[in-house]
């Protein structure tokens, strides 16, 4: 059985095959996409499909972006997708189109060990609802659910949730982005590339801290989120190290809303593009103790496992697993 599967950013695409030998999903040829270089999801898979020898039996692809009735208009994506017109424009006979956050969460029962990084061991309950989470262009959130006879994905949009601060810096934070977007203030607009850029915007305009030239010279001509990552995991900035500091609080906080949300005992997965990237700052103890600080709660919440998800591609993976259950090879 060779299926697509794509996991469509509203920066990158990854599009990939991959054949179900046994029990093992394999990754057969894969390619990355600039998602906005092209007109149109079916463009771009045409263009992938044209350099394929063979014909896949389906297709599956996960959107960043709320998918109701086979239809997705992406908050980060340049165009709007249709499963059904997608099918014929492809020609294929089986094609699905599913939230990135939900195929994410259709490959956590096949991670292996090696693909994760504990945050907290926690004591996983056996069937329990599992939570993933991921920061990347944006915030995206799902839940993996037990119905008696399988895990089954529930979609969410809970990255685009009113943000709640709990201290005075976020309460200042808060009211600047409010003035910034002229309203409402998602955990999206903080947890995510461009909100890990607004944080250190708004703690370097309140003289949080110093801008050196040199950084100054880099953002010119990089990524400044990633730029703010690596230059506070070097200790080369006060200011970047600020920033990442708080965006891992924000971080944890929502983490922890999300688990309290669906009752996360099996777990919950951090994945996108960001965490691995940071992920000696989250070993820190900032992310586990907002993730932690419930009231209440808060024994409950550190039994959760909370996890890194270090493989890039799980996305695929959970796409290929779902389109395998729809055709009845994969329980």
């Amino acid at each position: 059985m060779v299926i697509v599967v794509g996991d469509v950013g509203g920066t990158k695409t990854h599009l990939a095959l991959m054949a179900r030998r046994g029990r093992r999903w394999h990754l057969g040829h894969a390619q990355r996409y600039v998602t906005r270089q092209h007109a149109s999801l079916a463009a771009l898979v045409g263009d992938f499909l044209a350099r394929q020898r063979s014909r896949p039996s389906a297709a599956c692809f996960g959107v960043a972006g709320p998918v109701t009735n086979g239809r997705c208009s992406g908050t980060n994506l340049p165009w709007d997708i249709d499963e059904r017109a997608l099918r014929r424009q492809l020609k294929l006979n089986a094609l699905w189109l599913m939230n990135d956050l939900v195929a994410t969460a259709y490959s956590l029962e096949a991670l292996p060990s090696r693909s994760v990084a504990a945050l907290n061991a926690g004591r996983p309950q056996p069937r329990g609802t599992m939570a993933v989470i991921a920061a990347g262009t944006g915030l995206g959130e799902a839940a993996l659910v037990w119905d008696g006879r399988g895990y089954r994905a529930i979609p969410s949009e809970g990255g685009h949730a009113d943000f709640a601060p709990r201290t005075p810096i976020e309460i200042e934070l808060l009211k600047a982005l409010t003035r910034r977007h002229r309203g409402h203030v998602s955990y999206e607009r903080i947890v995510s590339g461009p909100g890990k850029v607004a944080i250190y915007e708004f703690l370097n305009a309140r003289r949080r801290g110093t801008e050196p030239a040199w950084l100054r010279e880099r953002f010119a001509f990089g990524d400044r989120s990633a730029i703010i990552s690596e230059a506070a995991l070097a200790g080369r900035s006060a200011l970047c190290h600020r920033a990442l500091e708080l965006f891992v609080s924000i971080y944890g906080a929502e983490a922890g809303n999300l688990a309290l949300k669906v009752l996360a005992t099996g777990g919950v997965y951090l994945g996108g593009g960001i965490a691995p990237t940071i992920l000696p700052l989250l070993r820190g103890g900032a992310f586990m103790k907002a993730f932690c600080d419930k009231g209440r709660l808060a024994p409950l919440m550190r039994q959760i496992p909370v996890r890194v998800i270090l493989e890039d591609r799980v996305a695929l993976l959970g796409a290929a697993r779902y389109a395998a259950r729809q055709h009845g090879a994969e329980s």
